[in-house]
């Protein structure tokens, strides 16, 4: 997964006043949990860019100005109700050895057969909710929809692989193919049609051929 360095300070002070002080300077205050206690921390604003006003998933690099580095993921953002500025954020630091939940991406690629046919393509879910060590998260889950026709789906059941888990049941459903009124039957439905169309004559005939010979 694609990582982003965030450049950072320590706080010495936690107060509301030193906070409203940091917000004014175009700083943000932040939270990394999950180590042995809570870092506080500023950043400016512009640095959460990348971050945040995006679909992707990231990992963050957190490097504060007293030398000492963090792996981390985005945990939780609050913003302003009028002006949507970030008014704080929260980390949750990674180790190698412990598994994370993180939401991916789900990123869909190809032409649905269906689709081509008049069929209407439903994303049920756009982010899948995983489970996994650091090093396997991936940037994202991809779905080729190629041989999909007019009521087929994908479900988290026909993702499963050794590298991650899904936090979804089974049968909860990613993408399907629905009909619609202008959709017309796939083009290999309409050709085993015409193949048992095409049988049905010649099994009457020999049918009809032992009543003519009496």
């Amino acid at each position: 997964m694609k990582s982003i360095t965030i450049n950072g300070s320590q706080r010495e002070s936690v107060g509301k006043k030193a906070t409203k002080a940091l917000r004014n300077a175009g700083q943000v205050p932040c939270v990394l949990y999950g180590g042995d206690k809570p870092v506080h921390f500023a950043a400016a604003e512009l640095a959460f860019s990348k971050l945040v006003y995006t679909p992707n998933a990231h990992t963050v690099v957190i490097a504060l100005d007293n030398g000492e580095t963090f792996n981390a993921v985005l945990q939780d953002i609050q913003f302003h109700p009028v002006t949507d500025r970030i008014l704080h954020v929260d980390f949750y630091q990674l180790f190698e050895d412990k598994e994370i939940a993180l939401n991916i991406p789900v990123q869909l690629v190809g032409n649905s057969k269906g689709v081509k046919n008049g069929g209407v393509l439903r994303r049920n879910n756009r982010k899948l909710r995983i489970k996994a060590l650091p090093v396997n998260l991936p940037d994202f889950i991809e779905i080729d929809i190629t041989p999909l026709k007019i009521g087929d789906k994908v479900a988290v059941g026909d993702l499963l692989n050794d590298k991650y888990s899904f936090l979804h049941t089974d049968n909860t459903v990613v993408c399907q193919i629905k009909t619609s009124r202008v959709a017309i039957e796939d083009e290999e439905d309409e050709e085993e049609e015409g193949a048992e169309g095409a049988e049905a004559p010649a099994a009457e005939g020999a049918e009809a051929a032992p009543a003519a010979q009496e």
